[in-house]
């Protein structure tokens, strides 16, 4: 008993979960994070004001675009729903981020932003896991073919 718990047996028999446990944070976090742009037009006029001082041309576009993308990612991740495809649009997003908002700042105040780029690799790589819409689609097509 001692030797499978210290060979961690119990995870390694659940991985699927931990793939679920980072999409269920990360989809949580990112949904969270612009709750206050999409349920406040004066949130979203702020972080155009935000974008139209750092330079970033049509910042009412690019506040939208940013929002409704994260928006739209959070819920991919959330559900594993199209999440390769989505990790490349978190990604471009959360490097935007950086190069935008995070410009000059210390490596811990860019953290969280390099987390972000960091799970869109992580869901690039290794997909949704078993646990997600994307597993249940591949199931239904091998089904059906």
């Amino acid at each position: 008993m001692l030797q499978n718990i210290l060979q961690f047996e119990f995870f390694k028999t659940r991985e699927e979960y931990g793939t679920v446990f980072l999409r269920l944070l990360i989809g949580v976090f990112i949904i969270w994070g612009v709750a206050d742009n999409i349920l406040s037009w004066a949130h979203m006029l702020e972080f155009e004001k935000f974008l139209g001082a750092r330079g970033v041309p049509y910042p009412l576009f690019a506040a939208h675009l940013s929002v409704y993308a994260q928006v739209i990612c959070g819920l991919s991740i959330l559900f594993g729903a199209f999440i390769r495809l989505t990790s490349i649009v978190f990604i471009i997003n959360f490097i935007a981020a950086i190069a935008i908002a995070h410009r000059g700042h210390s490596f811990q105040q860019m953290f969280p932003a390099l987390m972000m780029i960091a799970a869109g690799l992580f869901f690039l790589f290794h997909g949704a896991g078993p646990l997600s819409v994307d597993a249940w689609l591949q199931k239904r097509k091998v089904t059906h073919a």
